[in-house]
């Protein structure tokens, strides 16, 4: 069974995916880890992320081990993602290690943005995780500062908007929900409603005829 969880930033896709990973007992894959890492190597060597076949280059050589550095988790890490997400040459290059993934025996659980709609579009069940961007902000700025750090929220809330427009705006593999996944805004959820309402798609699709495509659940 492949699960694709897809959905803009801090809509809570991570969370989410790795509790349905273990819920399900299925190998889990944060592919947005996969940019992080490359933009970690881009920013490690002084090289300009705005570069695609630099950018490309350092995608081609990432070790999956780069994958376990807690630094990946980091805000400066996300925003370097998201600028070389943009690179046509840069998703190519991490396309074949999350298909092969997806496909390993007994499936995998994947989120990201365009799992779904590119990686796998064959998923047994595609959910796409949003909430709005003033929910989304609020929730990054108080994840931030439990952490310890000073940060202001409307420049949190401009950050979100602007890798939004990045995201969706992209050329190649943008944001967009699969025309057959089913829509989970999380803007009045708490983290357990997520996950049940999460579970019961994912239970009906195994059952029998798949999720409408039409379903709004939040």
């Amino acid at each position: 069974m492949i699960i694709a969880i897809d959905g803009p930033a801090a809509a809570g896709k991570g969370t989410l995916a790795a509790r349905l990973a273990a819920h399900f007992r299925l190998p889990y894959l944060d592919t947005g880890l996969l940019y992080r890492a490359v933009g970690k190597r881009i920013a490690d060597r002084g090289l300009d992320p705005g570069d695609p076949a630099a950018s490309a280059a350092e995608a081609r050589a990432l070790d999956p081990d780069e994958l376990a550095n807690p630094t990946l988790r980091g805000h400066d890490a996300g925003e370097l993602a998201s600028r070389i997400a943009v690179h046509p040459e840069v998703r190519e290059a991490l396309l074949a290690f999350q298909r092969d993934f997806a496909h390993r025996p007994g499936g995998a659980v994947l989120d990201g943005r365009d799992i779904g709609s590119t990686v796998a579009p064959d998923a047994d069940v595609k959910i796409f995780v949003t909430a709005s961007a003033e929910v989304r902000a609020r929730r990054r700025t108080d994840e931030l500062r439990a952490k310890g750090r000073e940060v202001d929220f409307a420049r949190i809330l401009d950050e979100i908007r602007g890798r939004d427009a990045r995201d969706a705006g992209r050329a190649t593999a943008p944001l967009l929900a699969a025309h057959d996944a089913v829509i989970l805004d999380t803007s009045t959820l708490d983290a357990d409603q997520v996950f049940a309402a999460a579970v019961a798609i994912i239970e009906t699709a195994r059952r029998g005829p798949p999720v409408s495509p039409d379903s709004v659940l939040g």
